[in-house]
Parts: C-alpha cells; structure tokens; sequence
C-alpha cells in the first residue's frame, strides 16, 4: 500500500513539473505585444505620439520632435545658417529657430540625422524607406491623389485652400516647412518628409505634399533632395 502510495505522488509531481516546464517556455517563446493602433508611444525625451494602421503599415500620426538619439546621446541644435550649411553630421532646428513650432509641426531634421546608426525613431519604429513611402501612397490611390487622405483636413494648420484634403486615412500630415542651407520655407504650405533612402552620397529620397494640390511629389526633378536641408521625420513600425 505505501509503495503505491509513493508511486501516485511521484506520478503527480512529474505531472506538475511538466506542466511548469511546457507553461515556462510559452512564456519565454511569446513576443511582446506590439503596440495597438491608438496606443501611446514615447521617445527617449518622453515625447508622446500616437499610431495609425493603414492597410498593412502602422505609422506615426505625429512628426518627431525628439533632440536625442536612442542612447542618449544629444542631437546638435544648429541655429546658424553657416554651420548649417557646412555641416555633414546629424543636426536639428526648429522652423525659423523658434521651438514654439514644435507642436504640431515637430523639428527639422538633416538626412545625417536620419541614417545615423544611434538611431533617432523611438524603439519599435524607423524612418521609412523609399518602397515603404511607395506602399502607403499606391495604397491611397497613387501619387497623384494620395496627398488628399495624408493632409490633416481643414486651415487650423494647412493654408487655404488644402485643396483635396480629407486625413481620410488618419495619417494627420502636417505642413513644417523645411530648411534649406540658406533659408526657410514653405510652412504651413508644405509637409516635407524624410525617407531613409539615399539617392546618392550627397541627396536622399524624401516626399513633399503641398497646400493647393493632391499630388504627393519625390524628389525634385527626379532626382532625390540635398542630405543637408532640414525637413520633418515620420516614422513607421517596425
């Protein structure tokens, strides 16, 4: 009797171990949840933003105002338009200096920023490539009209007459203006985003929506855009 007795409990603690152990390694094999469209998302600066799907792409419904790189690293505010110019290293400013353009504009990015191996999108996320910018404009109906959902609807920050705009896809863009290595343009006239293509050693790819036109443009004269003006960052999920 106590034999079968010492057998039931070693039998049951063999069953209980192999359920710890089957349980434990679900544990460790399950990813972490990503995040959900809607949820918060912070940078390293403690800025928040917040995310869209659209079709098979979650993206930023915010552009990035962070002036750090992931690992703390500070990213070079360059005011003057000589250094500006001159510089072939990671740089940011706000449109015409003034950091009360931030929200909701974000700040303006050089290219260098962009391809820096620190990394300027919070963790999860990157600048968009190229083919990625291509994916979201073909699946809002191509070049030619896909600024119409991207543009956040309405004259609060958009100048008249927004022509076209819905944000019918969510993605909110909003029109920071850029730098060139001479000057600033374009605010609240034009959204100027970044890819993380390069087109050259000295231009990248980047897309251009504008306030009285549906068109979303790349480049300039089929060419990509000087790695050293300022424009916004959009990111998108890993």
């Amino acid at each position: 009797m106590e034999t079968k007795s010492r057998r039931l409990i070693y039998f049951i603690l063999i069953i209980s171990t192999g359920f710890m152990l089957v349980n434990g390694c679900k544990k460790l094999e399950s990813p972490p949840e990503p995040a959900s469209p809607g949820a918060v998302i912070k940078d390293i600066d403690s800025n928040v933003y917040h995310a869209v799907t659209i079709g098979t792409q979650t993206w930023l419904v915010e552009n990035l105002k962070v002036t750090h790189f992931n690992n703390g690293d500070p990213i070079p505010n360059i005011e003057d338009f000589t250094t500006w110019q001159q510089q072939d290293a990671p740089a940011y400013c706000w449109y015409n200096n003034n950091n009360s353009n931030m929200n909701p504009y974000g700040a303006l990015y050089n290219w260098f920023t962009v391809g820096d191996s620190r990394k300027v999108a919070p963790p999860g996320w990157h600048v968009p490539t190229d083919a990625e910018w291509a994916t979201l404009i073909k699946f809002l109906g191509g070049e030619g009209v896909a600024g119409g959902p991207l543009k956040e609807a309405g004259t609060t920050h958009w100048t008249q007459p927004n022509t076209g705009a819905t944000n019918s896809s969510g993605f909110t863009a909003a029109p920071g203006g850029y730098r060139s290595i001479s000057d600033f343009a374009d605010f609240m006239i034009g959204a100027d985003i970044w890819s993380s293509t390069q087109s050259s050693d000295f231009y990248a790819w980047d897309r251009y929506l504008f306030y009285n036109k549906t068109q979303v443009d790349r480049g300039f004269n089929g060419s990509g855009v000087a790695k050293t003006d300022g424009k916004s960052i959009r990111c998108i999920k890993d």
